[in-house]
């Protein structure tokens, strides 16, 4: 008997493969020419086959090869509104909702793709493979006798059933963290368990741990961790400066935001007879995190700090990032020294790298800075008179080094970004757009600087290490553009090759027109995302051919990486990483900046609502700065806040997206509403649950 299975297991996977389509069970009977009785044992066999994934049943009951089918595995983005899309490595697959089935947002899933349209690929979920969320926030309410959490995201579209001793004293009405412990329960929903009260849902705060928990970002401390920390010294101690070069005579000075509390990096510059030299010290972490440490571990799985408005979450203890290794002003502190010598027009003539102990001499802030190099405030001028001169020297230098960045192509689209202040009592008391004067730029000059410096050293030597690399936009993305251009009466052809000089000119021809923020806006969409990576891929936004991160190790991974192997490089020792640890490593640590970048945001949204939210019936001028089907984004000119005046509040017309997707128009007058365009807008309402801001046209 087991002969005759056997062999009908050998037959159907014969078949399958000869015929190269699925077939339909019908046809699988017709085509081994079996009788009626033996059907049944078919059915078996291909079951059997099918638990072993030899064979893969699909819908209608079609049978087929596993390789005759193609599963991609991706990431699952739900939309509010109930489909989803696949990111796979290749592309993107479009998920209609009855076909998520139980998979969740971000859950690792395996697609089928099922047909192919115009619009692109469009599948089902499989399986899920990974389960990425691990915390459900939401709020905890009582019906009748029992207690359930509506989820906070509306991605979600379930809510959970928590038991009455599965609450753990969480408050009714509460943010609360839960997590399912079983898939179904009696009420049809999963049965969870609340391991967290994040508080009233009326407190900043809450809003900000309920981020910190939606995005799974680690923020506990172990204990393996707290006794490592136990060993280090409380202050640099003698044993530590040996071996180092002694630079704390020389005027070193932090320059930072007010509220900043970790201070990686100071600088210095004097005048040679040849041009200028200028010292960056970049705190030496690396000297007290050993590679595979419990706090070195710690640091990897965070791969950044992430800040928030009222709390910061380090990638390291406040021991470390806001003492030991923190460039802190009157206390010697140990740091990896880069030293340059510039010719007088900004050509670098020499560079040196070494370990060093400085002792910061003022712990300076931009508005000071830019008060006395800028603004001549003599007040300012007279409370540091001994760094005077030496700040004024290195505005001189950074203006040199700018200037030639931006000859060679470097772009600054000089974004607008929001500052958040928060008063004594715990509000949103304004978001503003945060400054950028010519102290920022001083200190960013001179970290880039330094960065190219590290990066061209490492690579003369050899050594594997982490480029910060930003590639050059897709030529078809361009092209599309230049439609959008065209319909502006502009006309721009992308040359094959294109440069950051071309990037740069396109932008100093749009700005002061109308629709520069448009075009803007456009070009950096088109641009793709810096990651990290061992291949030199080149750095595209700055037009640098070789960069890398190094000056911020207290705050990002992939600095403290670079600076373990600039360490070893200095030393003529074995490279500390190899090329595919490195590959690996760089994947995971921009994915870390990716989920830090999308927390921030998320925390800036909902801080936006509370700000807007005693502000219903007020108006505002805006600027439409993003279009699609169900209406268009504005962000308002007086404060950074953003929100949606919504196509269903247009009830002057039926608009309709068009094909280019940057106007809506309207079917019977013709009116226009598209990027970049002013508009008036009144707050019609602020929701804080789903935290979104709609505006209608006043």
């Amino acid at each position: 008997m087991h002969h005759f299975k056997d062999k009908l297991q050998d037959d159907l996977l014969n078949l399958l493969k000869s015929v190269k389509k699925p077939l339909l069970l019908r046809e699988i009977y017709h085509l081994l020419n079996l009788p009626k009785e033996k059907r049944p044992k078919v059915r078996e066999v291909l079951k059997f086959l099918e638990a072993q994934n030899k064979v893969i049943k699909l819908k209608k009951r079609k049978y087929a090869l596993p390789e005759q089918v193609s599963f991609l595995k991706g990431r699952l983005r739900v939309h509010p509104d109930g489909y989803g899309f696949v990111e796979t490595e290749k592309e993107r697959i479009f998920i209609p909702p009855r076909f998520i089935g139980k998979a969740l947002d971000g859950d690792i899933v395996l697609v089928r793709i099922d047909r192919v349209s115009l619009k692109g690929p469009e599948g089902r979920i499989i399986e899920v493979v990974e389960r990425k969320r691990k915390n459900l926030v939401g709020y905890l309410v009582k019906r009748k006798k029992a207690y359930f959490v509506e989820p906070e995201d509306p991605r979600i579209p379930f809510e959970i059933y928590i038991p009455k001793k599965r609450l753990n004293k969480a408050q009714v009405n509460h943010l609360v963290v839960a997590k399912i412990i079983q898939p179904t329960s009696e009420y049809g929903f999963p049965v969870g368990e609340i391991i967290k009260d994040l508080g009233d849902p009326l407190n900043l705060e809450s809003h900000t741990w309920a981020v910190v928990y939606t995005y799974d970002l680690p923020h506990l401390w172990t204990e393996e961790l707290m006794a490592e920390l136990q060993k280090l010294p409380e202050e640099v101690i003698l044993e530590d400066k040996k071996g180092r070069t002694d630079l704390t005579k020389i005027p070193f000075v932090t320059i930072d935001g007010e509220n900043a509390r970790d201070f990686d990096d100071a600088v210095c510059v004097q005048k040679t007879k040849k041009g200028y030299k200028l010292w960056v010290a970049i705190a030496d972490v690396a000297h007290y995190v050993k590679k595979g440490s419990f706090l070195d571990q710690e640091a990897y799985l965070r791969g950044t700090s992430v800040y928030f408005p009222t709390m910061v979450i380090p990638m390291f203890h406040e021991k470390l990032s806001n003492h030991l290794c923190s460039l802190n002003p009157n206390v010697d502190r140990l740091a990896m020294i880069v030293e340059i010598d510039f010719s007088h027009d900004g050509e670098v003539a020499n560079q040196k790298f070494y370990e060093g102990v400085i002792h910061s001499h003022a712990r300076l802030t931009y508005t000071e800075v830019k008060k006395m190099v800028v603004d001549h405030d003599q007040e300012t001028i007279e409370k540091y008179q001994d760094l005077y001169p030496m700040l004024d020297t290195a505005a001189e230098l950074a203006f040199i080094l700018r200037e030639k960045r931006l000859k060679r192509g470097s772009l600054d689209f000089d974004l607008p970004e929001p500052e958040i202040i928060i008063n004594i009592k715990g509000e949103v008391e304004n978001i503003v757009k945060r400054e950028r004067n010519l102290a920022h730029m001083l200190i960013e000059d001179f970290m880039i600087a330094a960065n190219e410096a590290v990066a061209s050293f490492l690579t003369q030597k050899g050594y594997p290490f982490l480029y910060r690399v930003h590639e050059t936009p897709d030529i078809n993305k361009l092209k599309q553009l230049s439609e959008i251009f065209l319909s502006y009466g502009i006309e721009v052809t992308f040359p094959e090759e294109v440069t950051p000089q071309f990037f740069q000119r396109l932008i100093s021809q749009f700005s002061g027109k109308p629709y520069a923020y448009l075009f803007n806006h456009l070009l950096l969409r088109s641009l793709k995302q810096a990651k990290y990576t061992p291949e030199n891929l080149g750095h595209f936004g700055l037009a640098s051919t070789c960069y890398c991160h190094f000056t911020s190790p207290i705050r990002r991974y992939p600095d403290l990486v670079v600076h373990r192997t600039l360490k070893a490089a200095l030393k003529r020792k074995k490279p500390v990483y190899k090329e595919e640890e490195l590959e690996k490593m760089g994947k995971h640590l921009s994915e870390k900046e990716r989920t830090a970048e999308e927390a921030e945001r998320e925390v800036l949204k909902r801080f936006q609502c509370f700000f807007m939210k005693d502000k219903i019936g007020m108006t505002f001028n805006g600027i439409i700065t993003g279009v699609t089907a169900f209406g268009f984004f504005v962000d308002l000119l007086e404060y950074m806040v953003s929100g949606v005046v919504r196509v269903v509040d247009l009830e002057d017309d039926f608009y309709v997206l068009d094909e280019k997707g940057i106007a809506l128009i309207g079917q019977k007058t013709g009116k226009v509403f598209q990027i970049g365009q002013s508009v008036t807008v009144r707050v019609k309402e602020v929701d804080l649950r789903r935290f979104y801001i709609n505006f209608v046209l006043a």
